[in-house]
C-alpha cells in the first residue's frame, strides 16, 4: 500500500477547510446566541453590544466570561417575580391588623381572638358590623347611640324619651 502525497495533502486541505468552516459557524452562532440571550436579559444597548463584542473577540473564553457576568434572570422572569411580590404584598396589606396585638384579623371578626380587643361594633338598628370610629351606620344611616345630631330640633331629640313623673327619671324607648 503506497501513500500518495498529493492525495494526503488534498485530504488534509479538505479536512482543514471543513474544520475551519465548522469553527467559523461555531464562532458566528456563539455571537448570535450571546446577543439574543443578552437582549432577553438587559435593556441597555451598550451592554448588549459589549456582550456580543466580548464573544466575537474572545470566542469560547468570551462565552465563559459572559456566562459568569450575565444577569441571572431574564427581563420576563424579573417582571413575573415583581408581579408575584406585589400580589403577595397586596394580599398581606389587605388583611387588617388588630390594634392591640398587631396580629392579622379577618374583616368579619368583632373581637380579636388573641388579645380580646374589640374590633367592630354592631349597629343597634340593622345589627351589621361597623368600625369603632364610625358615628353613623353606612348600611342603614342610623346614627350610633349617644352621638350628637347636628340638624335635629329639640322636639325630635326628645321624641323617643318619656319622663317618669313619680321619680323624675328619664326613660328611653
Amino acid at each position: 500500500m503506497t501513500f500518495d502525497p498529493v492525495f494526503i495533502s488534498s485530504l488534509t486541505l479538505v479536512l482543514t477547510a471543513f474544520g475551519g468552516a465548522f469553527l467559523a459557524a461555531l464562532w458566528i452562532s456563539l455571537v448570535v446566541w450571546t446577543y439574543r440571550d443578552i437582549r432577553a436579559r438587559a435593556r441597555d444597548p451598550l451592554v448588549k453590544t459589549l456582550a456580543a463584542l466580548l464573544v466575537a473577540i474572545m470566542n469560547l473564553p468570551g462565552v465563559l466570561v459572559y456566562l459568569i457576568l450575565r444577569p441571572p434572570r431574564t427581563l420576563e422572569e424579573e417582571y413575573q417575580r415583581t408581579l408575584e411580590e406585589e400580589a403577595l404584598l397586596q394580599a398581606l396589606e389587605d388583611l387588617p391588623l388588630c390594634p392591640g396585638c398587631e396580629r392579622r384579623v379577618k374583616e368579619d371578626w368583632q373581637v380579636c381572638p388573641n388579645c380580646h380587643t374589640k374590633l367592630k361594633k354592631t349597629c343597634h338598628n340593622c345589627s351589621k358590623f361597623m368600625e369603632l370610629s364610625w358615628n353613623l351606620c353606612p348600611y342603614c344611616g342610623t346614627p350610633a347611640p349617644g352621638m350628637r345630631l347636628e340638624s335635629t330640633s329639640m322636639d325630635e331629640a326628645l321624641r323617643g324619651m318619656k319622663m317618669n313623673e313619680d321619680t323624675g327619671d328619664v326613660k328611653v324607648e
